[in-house]
């Protein structure tokens, strides 16, 4: 049992790969920036959830060894989230209860998530998006505007392969919204 521990998977270079570009991508500074995403732990949090959401949607289409990948990648981001938990001083005895609210969370914004990407407008989206990125607070553009960068994401995930070589690219959040229309002045 505890040689598991030290046995090399073969994917964990892969996987280890992949989830550093997530996590990579979470913490872009135009999330929080432009995108008026909360920049505390939960606004972290919620961002690298929705990346790893994206990208298992993803691989769920794949044939069965890259979708292992997908399980690959939770595994990964539980164990990342135990370590963080531990590193920010929460006790022993608290991490497993934490362990289950992230749980619990993410399969909740899992199904969210999914089931307004299958919706054909950004309203569901943006509903999700708003109750679980920004927590009900904010003004609900930034919610929109989030649900256009997520659109534009699944469209360049739903193009590329070479998860199993750790490809895996996101789109430039400060390149996906339209430009802002100038003002007009009246004279």
């Amino acid at each position: 049992m505890i040689l598991k521990l030290f046995r090399r998977v073969p994917w964990n270079d892969t996987i280890s790969r992949l989830y550093g570009t997530i996590v990579a991508q979470a913490r872009m500074p135009a999330f929080y920036q432009i995108y008026a995403v909360p920049d505390t732990v939960n606004g972290r949090l919620e961002m690298i959830m929705l990346h790893a959401v994206l990208v298992l949607r993803r691989l769920e289409g794949e044939a069965a060894p890259i979708r292992a990948l997908g399980q690959g990648l939770f595994d990964r981001f539980c164990r990342d989230m135990d370590d963080n938990m531990r590193e920010m001083g929460v006790s022993d005895l608290a991490v497993p209860r934490n362990m289950r609210r992230i749980g619990e969370a993410f399969y909740g914004r899992q199904a969210a998530y999914r089931a307004a990407l299958d919706a054909a407008e950004n309203e569901p989206l943006a509903a999700a998006l708003q109750r679980n990125v920004f927590a009900g607070g904010s003004e609900r553009g930034a919610a929109s505007r989030l649900a256009v960068y997520v659109r534009e994401a699944v469209r360049q995930l739903a193009a590329q392969d070479g998860f199993e070589r750790a490809q895996l690219a996101f789109p430039d959040p400060e390149q996906v919204l339209p430009p802002a229309r100038p003002t007009r002045v009246e004279p």
